[in-house]
């Protein structure tokens, strides 16, 4: 039979002699082994970069991080799974020099340097910049959620405590009618349960019961409106389909060449609020001044924008129409046109809403323009359906919001490419890689994970964007 065979098990070998025969001269392994050389890991703040010459030697933080930056670019996150690798990986055979840490010395490393492993990831990115593949002209910000290592099961607000309880309520007092009727006829109760085994559900049921309440108790004293048992800083967050515990990963995309320039993870469950801070996030460490931001609806929010304007930002976000008029087939605010040399808004009928007071709700300033002679408008139906004349309200930066939408609407190819951008770092990401979740708990190691996993996605770009050669001259 003519086909390929391979060798005896018992041939002779003449391996190669040194570990360097080992790994290719072009491996991007070799990469890593010289950025990771490059940093100043005591500046960094990586504990014992520096450490006495008594004592047992501990592992040098760079072949810990060396290795870490390996396993999250080769889809290699368990510490216990890094720990094999470290025996039959020739690629970390050579990385470490055979060095081969234990799985708790390597999640301890990842545990204990939560800022220094962040500010790993800045460091690349002042590669990257040093490499010049940031275009620091268009930014893309959106945001993904991943599970967090907490189940929907433990995971609790109060209407399902409620109903937890109610349950437990409702069991409770059917056993103590099951046995309430068992006394009563002074003889063992029939199959299934007896008198005792009624006896012992009951008391099971109390102490969960108990528990539940301390839960409630503990809900009503915080300011949360959930609580998660495994994870305490994960939430319980609205996704499409369903729902998931977990967080809310961010990402600031640079449109050059899809590279995150910065990155953050919050417990909120949505986006309202995260505009500003990711678009300053990104100006800094791109060290920008001016360039425009676009994101979806769920970032739309006055005061985001304002922030980012202040910043000399300019930002794309388009708005949702969720007027309650609207969804009742009646004019929205939109149908409202507002001329701000007379400071009035004009209704579709051509009458003028004009200033009537002042408010300040939910932090913000809010005007109250109002109408007259509403009850006479052959429009009204198509308006209003409240009996008092139609109001119209207008937030303080208002005037932004508007100078906004018009580019939106002139520019809706931007919108377009606000997709493409960030839909690629989170394919790559959850699909690719398949990072779907986070292994640690708590927001604070969650962000040290993400920081990793968006480090080693902009570090699978720049080796397919960049030559092998200029890569090595750039951290040499």
């Amino acid at each position: 039979m003519n086909h390929c065979r391979g060798l005896c098990r018992q041939q002779t070998l003449l391996l190669p002699e040194t570990l360097e025969d080992y790994v290719a001269q072009e491996n991007p392994v070799r990469f890593l082994d010289a950025f990771v050389a490059g940093l100043d890991l005591h500046d960094l703040g990586f504990a014992k970069a520096r450490c006495a010459e008594t004592g047992r030697p501990p592992y040098h933080p760079a072949d810990l991080l060396k290795l870490f930056l390996y396993g999250y670019l080769h889809r290699i996150r368990s510490s216990r799974a890094l720990e094999r690798e470290c025996h039959r990986n020739v690629e970390l055979i050579w990385l470490l020099g055979k060095l081969a840490p234990d799985f708790k010395t390597i999640s301890d490393f990842r545990k204990d340097h939560p800022g220094p492993l962040r500010a790993v990831g800045r460091q690349f990115t002042w590669l990257c910049r040093k490499l010049e593949l940031f275009g620091g002209e268009l930014l893309a910000i959106d945001g993904s959620k991943l599970a967090a290592v907490n189940s929907r099961q433990a995971n609790f607000n109060e209407q399902k405590l409620r109903e937890r309880l109610a349950e437990i309520d409702a069991q409770i007092q059917a056993y103590m009618k099951a046995l309430e009727a068992a006394d009563a006829r002074e003889a063992p109760s029939p199959e299934p349960l007896s008198r005792e085994q009624l006896q012992e559900k009951i008391a099971q049921l109390q102490e969960r019961q108990e528990w539940y309440e301390g839960l409630e108790v503990e809900l009503e004293t915080s300011e949360e409106k959930q609580i998660s048992l495994t994870d305490p800083e994960a939430r319980r967050m609205h996704t499409n389909p369903g729902s998931v515990v977990g967080y809310n990963a961010q990402v600031a995309v640079d449109a050059r060449h899809k590279l995150i320039a910065a990155q953050d993870v919050t417990n909120e469950g949505t986006d309202v609020r995260q505009l500003a801070s990711m678009a300053g996030q990104a100006k800094e460490n791109l060290q920008i001044q001016q360039a425009e931001v676009l994101a979806d609806t769920g970032y739309y929010n006055a005061a985001e924008v304002s922030r980012c304007v202040d910043q000399g930002l300019t930002p794309y976000v388009p708005k949702a129409d969720t007027s309650a008029n609207t969804a009742q087939g009646l004019y929205g605010k939109s149908r409202f046109r507002y001329e701000a040399d007379k400071d009035v808004y004009v209704c579709p009928a051509g009458q003028e809403l004009t200033y009537r007071f002042e408010t300040y709700e939910l932090g913000r300033a809010i005007r109250y323009y109002r109408a007259s002679g509403c009850k006479t408008c052959a429009l009204r139906s198509a308006c209003t359906r409240n009996k008092a004349n139609r109001t119209i309200t207008r937030e303080e930066n208002e005037h932004l919001m508007e100078a906004m939408a018009a580019r939106v609407k002139a520019h809706p190819e931007k919108m377009r490419l606000r997709k493409e951008l960030c839909e690629h770092p989170f394919g790559t990401i959850k699909r690719w890689f398949g990072y779907t979740h986070f292994l640690l708990k708590g927001l604070e190691k969650v962000r040290t994970e993400w920081s990793l996993i968006t480090l080693c996605y902009n570090l699978k770009r720049v080796l397919k964007l960049v030559s092998f050669e200029k890569l090595m001259a750039a951290v040499s």
